[in-house]
């Protein structure tokens, strides 16, 4: 059998992709909750707010470290495997990644060390400085990621000539069409999945009576922003829906398994489509709603993936499904979120055994929404690199056999395996020792024989405990 060099190339940059997207999902929506916290904590006083970051801290750290492993292979696959993208895109490409590093990762850097370790060794300002910066370090990672990611489905700003992209104009390529809604759909899903794990491990821990002060304290704050968050998210998703069917019908149509344009489409709860036939099988729709939502119009017209040629059309059933099972998880946060606002009467969310355990199995939901939506947002634009302009098999590596690709892809599989098994193995021992571990740590410095202290240090250990 004849190994596909193109089709295992996806696959590879898949891979990769959605291992490592799940940890800078976590890490933005974590780093602000920790810096919220580390705000509390210093205009109040309370050493609660700061055990509860201690620990969070603690996990953070192995997130982000799994993150920084598992992304540094990504940019080295575009010269590896699409080297013909490389080229024609590196005018723009490359200084976007070069921002991210320059801006982004010098930030954090810079104070990660001290969020990390240097809680007893700075003023407590400079360390909730340190929080903010870590989370907006983030944020502007984020950005320059997503204004390049963007620029792929909506280009702007460029122009494509003799192979290669000049940039005509650096703020139509930075801030094209798709990167507003895809930005805050990205950070809404970031504060989505922080707060949806902070909330089910708070929640499993109250369910074992471990720290229930601290963590009722925060299972209540990430409940008031899943409340927020969730259905804001809907709203953006429904922008965003709106911008891609102006710059991307044919990505629309795989999503919504509508094969022939039409005015009042119904809304596919339930198809099989069949790719092959160009039909569905065993629809379940409800009539006109997916006209309505998709363009405002109970009588909208939807264009269907048969204006374009066979070979433009995406995957359809894995477009089609992929975004139902983000959709249905998105509507299981909202119902939480309105669980939760009812269960507060008589603070019933953090003892009612139901809910907690409802909260605890949704923990790992938000990864699973996030690649989904990774997956929507990637082979819905197949067969373009960059929409409309350059295809798949135009940016590949000319020289690139199946062989190659299947033994770095193999390899990528087993190097991920070890640092997955590792990182889940630490943040195991973090998550089973709790918010007590933090008290030991504290009672275990204190013990420990330390050297003189001058008078300024005094003082800064005393104001901030």
């Amino acid at each position: 059998m004849e190994l596909d060099p193109l089709l295992l190339s996806r696959l590879q940059f898949a891979f990769v992709v959605c291992f490592h997207a799940i940890f800078p999902v976590f890490t933005i929506g974590l780093a602000t909750f920790i810096a919220f916290l580390e705000m509390l904590a210093f205009k109040t006083g309370n050493p609660a707010w700061t055990r509860l970051s201690r620990f969070w801290i603690q996990v953070f750290g192995v997130a982000f470290a799994m993150g920084v492993v598992s992304g540094i292979v990504m940019s080295f696959q575009f010269g590896t495997n699409w080297s013909n993208f490389s080229y024609a895109a590196a005018n723009f490409i490359g200084p976007m990644l070069s921002y991210e590093v320059v801006t982004a990762f010098f930030l954090e850097a810079a104070f990660l060390g001290v969020l990390l370790f240097g809680r007893d060794k700075v003023p407590q300002g400079m360390h909730l400085f340190a929080a903010c910066m870590v989370a907006l370090g983030t944020f502007i990672s984020a950005f320059w990621i997503l204004a390049a990611n963007s620029w792929m489905h909506t280009p702007m700003g460029t122009e494509l000539a003799d192979g290669v992209f000049g940039v005509t104009s650096w703020g139509q390529a930075i801030f094209n069409p798709s990167f507003p809604y895809r930005f805050a759909h990205m950070l809404l899903a970031s504060f989505l999945t922080g707060s949806f794990v902070v909330a089910g491990v708070s929640a499993w821990y109250l369910l074992v009576g471990r720290e229930v002060e601290a963590n009722r304290q925060a299972l209540s704050m990430c409940l008031w922003l899943i409340l927020f968050a969730a259905p804001a998210q809907a709203v953006v998703g429904d922008y965003h829906g709106l911008n891609t069917l102006e710059h991307q019908p044919t990505k629309v149509a795989a999503i919504e398994g509508n094969w022939d344009t039409m005015r009042g489409m119904p809304l596919l709860l339930f198809a099989i489509p069949d790719q092959q036939a160009e039909t569905n099988r065993f629809e379940i729709g409800i009539p006109k709603l997916g006209s309505l939502i998709l363009t405002h119009d109970l009588n909208g017209e939807v264009p269907g993936l048969k204006e374009v040629e066979a070979e433009e059309r995406p995957p359809v059933w894995i477009v089609f499904w992929s975004f139902r099972i983000m959709v249905g998880i998105g509507l299981l946060m909202i119902g939480c979120a309105l669980a939760g606002l009812f269960l507060r009467a008589g603070g019933r969310y953090w003892r009612q055994p139901l809910f907690l355990n409802a909260m605890r199995l949704m923990t790992f939901a938000p990864f699973a929404a996030v690649l989904c939506g990774w997956i929507v947002t990637e082979v819905g634009r197949f067969p373009w690199l960059v929409y409309g302009q350059m295809s798949h098999i135009e940016g590949l590596t000319p020289s690139l056999t199946g062989p190659m690709v299947l033994f770095t892809l193999l390899g990528y599989i087993t190097v991920y395996a070890v640092i997955f098994s590792a990182g889940l193995y630490y943040l195991m021992l973090v998550l089973r020792a709790g918010i007590e571990s933090i008290d030991h740590e504290q009672t275990h410095d204190v013990e420990r024989p330390k050297r003189p202290l001058s008078a300024s240090h005094v003082s800064i250990e005393e104001g901030g405990h």
